[in-house]
């Protein structure tokens, strides 16, 4: 028997990228989407030939009862959709980042543990196999003792022009929770999740408030509540750093960066695409050197949490890591409005 699975939030993300994948898999059978607009989410489920659409949830699980719950909503609600999602015991994929506040990620692990649900995270980038690679290589001791990471997740002038991406009480943040999130959880899962001590950040409003358009569309100036860009230095236990670069706008010369590079005392390495390299005498040495960058990710992603619904011991960014990423987002935006290093 197939499995049915329910959309929460009609959105791009859920269209091109959870319902586009879960109709590929024979095993899986989409037949609920839940929004809070009756045209909306009518428009969806029709687009998508989905057969059933409601505007509530409880409605929605005791008609349907579903075995799968995508959640693409705006970070606020991510915690009230997992948790009632796994009181229905659903399994649940939530787009990241897991919530606002890392007291909402850990009632969402606590909840799937207690319930013997699976919860993962939309993390895709951690999926590519550039990722893979360079997880395997530092657990082999290719680079020796990784000390330093920079993290980078940046746009020149890419203010998000749809959905509530400037609303800070409904997205919790900016580029750091949105684009940072992602390439921390790529850095951390490669670095095996070290322990982080403390946390020191700077964050700036100095261009969203004073342009009103960009390369992803227009925006009001007036309603901007986020950050431009945050800059934070995360120190690990055992003595190595993480830098991080965020921003939604930042003058620098690239349109976008999102990379995460790595120095160890015996080579070092970029993300995308995956090298790795030393010195030699002088020299610049190659020990791996990709061309591109694995494109395949958000589907890698679906793909892993599928098969782990379906029972395969797979990688997935479970409730426990997103706990861990949600912790060091709120720490960094902690530090960053108190003006002082936060310990974790």
């Amino acid at each position: 028997m197939k499995k049915k699975v329910a959309i929460i939030g009609p959105g791009q993300v859920a269209e091109k990228v959870h319902v586009s994948y879960y109709q590929t898999r024979e095993e899986l059978d989409v037949v609920a989407v839940v929004g809070t607009n009756i045209e909306r989410v009518k428009s969806f489920a029709e687009r998508n030939g989905i057969p059933h659409y409601y505007t509530n949830e409880e409605e929605m699980y005791a008609a349907i009862r579903p075995d799968i719950v995508s959640v693409c909503t705006p970070n606020r609600f991510h915690c009230e959709h997992v948790l009632l999602a796994i009181a229905n015991g659903c399994d649940v994929l939530c787009e990241k980042p897991p919530a606002i506040s890392a007291e909402e990620a850990k009632k969402m692990q606590d909840a799937a543990e207690a319930n013997g649900c699976l919860l993962a995270y939309n993390f895709h980038h951690r999926f590519a196999d550039d990722v893979t690679i360079l997880h395997e290589k530092v657990k082999e001791g290719v680079l020796g003792d990784v000390y330093v990471t920079k993290v980078k997740a940046l746009r020149r002038c890419g203010i998000p022009g749809w959905g509530s991406f400037t609303n800070k009480d409904v997205q919790g943040g900016g580029p750091l929770i949105d684009l940072g999130s992602h390439m921390l959880d790529a850095a951390l899962y490669i670095l095996g999740f070290p322990k982080i001590e403390r946390v020191t950040a700077k964050m700036y409003q100095k261009i969203g408030t004073k342009k009103s358009k960009g390369t992803l569309g227009e925006w009001d100036p007036n309603k901007y509540e986020v950050e431009d860009s945050l800059f934070g230095f995360i120190e690990l236990k055992g003595g190595g750093i993480i830098q991080l670069e965020t921003s939604f706008a930042l003058n620098i010369k690239d349109p976008s960066i999102m990379n995460v590079e790595f120095c160890g005392d015996a080579a070092g390495a970029t993300l995308f695409p995956a090298q790795i390299y030393t010195d030699e005498g002088g020299e610049l040495v190659y020990y791996l050197d990709r061309e591109t960058a694995d494109a395949d990710r958000p589907y890698k992603s679906m793909k892993a949490f599928v098969n782990r619904c379906l029972g395969k011991e797979v990688m997935v960014a479970d409730g426990k890591q997103g706990y861990v990423i949600q912790q060091l987002i709120e720490g960094l935006y902690q530090s960053a409005e108190k003006g002082e290093s936060v310990a974790l």
